[in-house]
């Protein structure tokens, strides 16, 4: 039986621990890297250990960064006093690339998830308080995603947040464009009704 040299099985194995590749892309990944030359895997290699080198999380906001604080909690030109409370550093990117938000993002780092351990105190809800005294912030927005973890932690903030003066709102949901209203479902349905505005 025909065995691969271990080197080769073991970077199979490590890209099989990436979310969402399987063994068989694993193995084409490792056979393409395979063929190239040394210049584009040393490359490929210093650009993956300089993740954990280069990267920090800004002290403020909680995201990905090269400097602490991150360009946007550093810039003067951002409404400091409009805090966007999403997930994870991608779904700010995602938000910041619409070019539509001015203000700053909290990061909470996950959601919460009982069932997986992950209560308040794991999460960087504790520092979104000194955020909005600092900031003299005016509203939060909750941006998490639609799933019941989701939705459970915009109700948590929305409790923690009861009895402050500032606003807190979340972001409307309905249909994407081009969807077709026959194949949404009931919730999503429902919220893009809620969240109408005037035309």
């Amino acid at each position: 039986m025909l065995k691969l040299p271990s080197s080769l099985e073991r970077v199979i194995n490590e890209f099989g621990k990436l979310p969402g590749i399987g063994p068989k892309t694993a193995q084409r990944l490792a056979f393409y890297l395979l063929k190239k030359d040394s210049v584009e895997i040393t490359g490929l290699s210093d650009a993956i250990r300089q993740l954990k080198t280069d990267i920090t999380f800004c002290s403020q906001c909680h995201n990905m960064a090269e400097t602490d604080p991150c360009s946007i909690c550093a810039d003067q030109n951002r409404d400091h006093t409009l805090i966007c409370v999403v997930e994870e550093p991608l779904d700010a990117l995602a938000l910041d690339k619409t070019g539509r938000f001015k203000g700053v993002f909290h990061i909470l780092g996950g959601v919460l998830n009982p069932m997986e351990g992950i209560g308040p105190d794991k999460l960087n809800i504790a520092t979104l308080q000194k955020r909005i005294t600092d900031n003299h912030a005016t509203e939060i927005i909750i941006a998490t995603n639609p799933t019941l973890e989701g939705e459970t932690t915009a109700m948590h903030i929305s409790k923690f947040l009861q009895g402050t003066d500032v606003k807190v709102t979340r972001i409307a949901r309905g249909l994407p464009m081009g969807g077709d209203l026959e194949y949404a479902d009931e919730i999503t349905l429902s919220r893009a009704l809620e969240g109408r505005r005037e035309y």
